[in-house]
């Protein structure tokens, strides 16, 4: 089954600058109709794009984020549109860097939702730290929000994935590990620590059907991401020119991973890290 989408701006700028915008179709996956998505940072950026083509793909879909204003609009929307057909997503407001709150949102989602078939942690913040005079207290932080939810969540969720006889687990990793980009080093500490995670998790419960991937994402500008850090559309040039494609990376690009990796379709990959970069040289 597939459906038609247009690549025209969806948050406020254009991801195809240097080509005409084209009607394109994708994939939409049925395996996914009904199924319980349960996804970290869901409010906005990327992770709004996967609470978007989850719901546009038939899931029953719960997502958390601390951004409660960003995260209701959200539901709301997709709500009254009726996207996918079933009542609109669940959004559960909850800081991911309090594990007891974590686990208590996890705990509500399934006695609403039923036991989760699919993880999508992507919940992150890439603060750039200077490496001299970053704090313990800092690092932290950016593991906290980075990493240890990944952990905890996946902790969480599997019994749920086991007692449905097979899952898919979605981390969100970086490029920013592989590249060594200044100011980082925090952060990519943690979005490395994900790839080693997700590779030792997929072989303890790869027996149970339930399969573990990273997705590495190049440069995608979301809003934030041109807020803070690509004011200058110089920089987006250099990072354009990096790669092998000339088009820009939408979030709607990842979210189509995503689904893929969620989805029956993929069911013999795990222990995977893909990167969606644009063929960065």
């Amino acid at each position: 089954m597939t459906g038609i989408a247009l690549l025209s701006p969806s948050e406020g700028y254009d991801v195809r600058p240097f080509t005409s915008a084209r009607a394109m179709t994708f994939t939409r996956y049925a395996s996914l109709q009904g199924r319980t998505v349960v996804i970290t940072g869901g409010a906005s950026g990327i992770g709004a794009a996967f609470v978007r083509a989850f719901a546009e793909n038939g899931a029953r879909i719960a997502f958390l984020d601390l951004q409660e204003e960003a995260g209701a609009a959200l539901a709301a929307s997709l709500t009254a549109s009726g996207v996918g057909g079933g009542d609109g997503p669940l959004f559960v407001r909850c800081d991911l860097t309090d594990i007891a709150a974590l686990r208590a949102a996890l705990d509500t989602i399934r006695a609403a939702l039923g036991p989760a078939a699919v993880l999508v942690n992507n919940a992150a913040n890439d603060q750039r730290y200077d490496f001299a005079s970053i704090t313990p207290e800092e690092f932290d932080r950016a593991v906290a929000v980075n990493f240890r939810h990944v952990f905890f969540a996946s902790q969480a969720i599997v019994p749920q994935m086991r007692e449905l006889g097979h899952g898919s687990i979605v981390n969100m990793s970086s490029v920013s590990w592989m590249r060594g980009i200044p100011l980082l080093e925090a952060y990519a500490s943690a979005k490395a620590a994900i790839v080693g995670f997700t590779n030792t998790l997929a072989r303890a419960v790869g027996p149970h059907r339930i399969r573990v991937n990273a997705i590495a994402p190049g440069m995608v500008l979301t809003d934030r991401q041109r807020r803070l850090w690509f004011e200058d559309a110089s920089l987006i040039e250099v990072g354009r020119a990096q790669q092998c494609l000339p088009d820009l990376i939408a979030p709607e690009d990842i979210a189509n991973l995503a689904l893929f990796l969620a989805a029956d379709d993929s069911r013999l990959i795990t222990r995977q890290c893909i990167s969606v970069n644009g063929g960065v040289l």
